[in-house]
């Protein structure tokens, strides 16, 4: 099984619903159906659509072969989630985890999935950007702490979990071009830091790195400065997963080089 996590940065954008216009040359390509059309996978969960179905083209809902779930900020145009699954497989949907003031921003996704070799939870989340000032870098620790409460309850059942999605923040200092000049910023700064901290201290484990420990590995990139090419990025997308559930993935590993978001896809693959 193949599961993909991606913010998008806008879902009719990216499909091309609404066309990018460059050097006076209008692109309508729809780059993520043709990015799953290629790479296949089982589970697509996106971030930061931007939409709800209202506005989206009922051609451009779902992939061919897929079924979905969104989930919508009640502000338009703002935050949003999104979960795709392939037709033939078993996943149940449910919006949110309970507590108003974050799942008015439609911020989280849980998917319950049966296959032959396990049943696992798969949480796709957006979480909370603390940039603008203090009161959202405030809304964004307590995000961190009440989604991490509330995964802990539910592990206590289903120990299987996977979460994936934007998470905001950068880890360590391996996990930016420059952590030095970005101590005193949100992303990086180290209450954020410490959210992630105890995440490894209940046992949950950084897929990717389990995998991988090379310097240079980012999924996000400024517009500015041509930062993309330069490679002057960030890791802020990640998938964790409960130890108990390490067994049964087999890689994990970002596709840098799909464009269509200033983030790029982050992959799973599952035993």
């Amino acid at each position: 099984m193949k599961i993909i996590s991606w913010n998008v940065n806008g879902y009719r954008s990216i499909t091309g619903q609404n066309p990018s216009k460059r050097y006076n040359v209008i692109n309508n390509d729809n780059k993520l159906f043709n990015y799953i059309e290629k790479s296949n996978p089982d589970v697509v969960c996106l971030q930061e659509t931007k939409a709800n179905v209202k506005q989206i083209n009922s051609n451009l809902l779902y992939p061919q072969a897929y079924n979905g779930h969104y989930f919508s900020a009640e502000r338009k145009g703002y935050s949003g989630v999104a979960t795709f699954a392939k037709n033939d497989l078993d996943a149940r949907y449910s919006s949110g985890f309970g507590v108003e003031k974050f799942d008015n921003e439609g911020r989280v996704i849980i998917t319950e999935i049966t296959t032959e070799n396990a049943n696992f939870t798969l949480i796709n989340v957006y979480f909370p950007n603390g940039k603008r000032d203090v009161e959202r870098l405030n809304y964004k620790l307590d995000f961190y702490d009440s989604l991490t409460n509330f995964i802990e309850k539910k592990r206590k059942t289903q120990p299987n979990i996977l979460i994936c999605g934007d998470y905001n923040t950068a880890h360590h200092p391996i996990d930016l071009t420059n952590p030095k000049q970005n101590e005193k910023e949100s992303g990086f700064l180290l209450i954020e830091r410490e959210r992630l901290d105890y995440l490894e201290k209940l046992d949950y484990i950084d897929v990717f790195r389990y995998f991988n420990s090379e310097p240079n590995q980012y999924s996000w990139w400024s517009n500015i400065g041509n930062a993309r090419a330069r490679n002057v990025g960030w890791r802020i997308d990640y998938f964790w997963a409960t130890k108990d559930f390490l067994d049964n993935i087999k890689n994990c590993y970002m596709e840098q080089e799909i464009m269509g978001s200033d983030h790029c896809p982050v992959v799973i693959e599952l035993c």
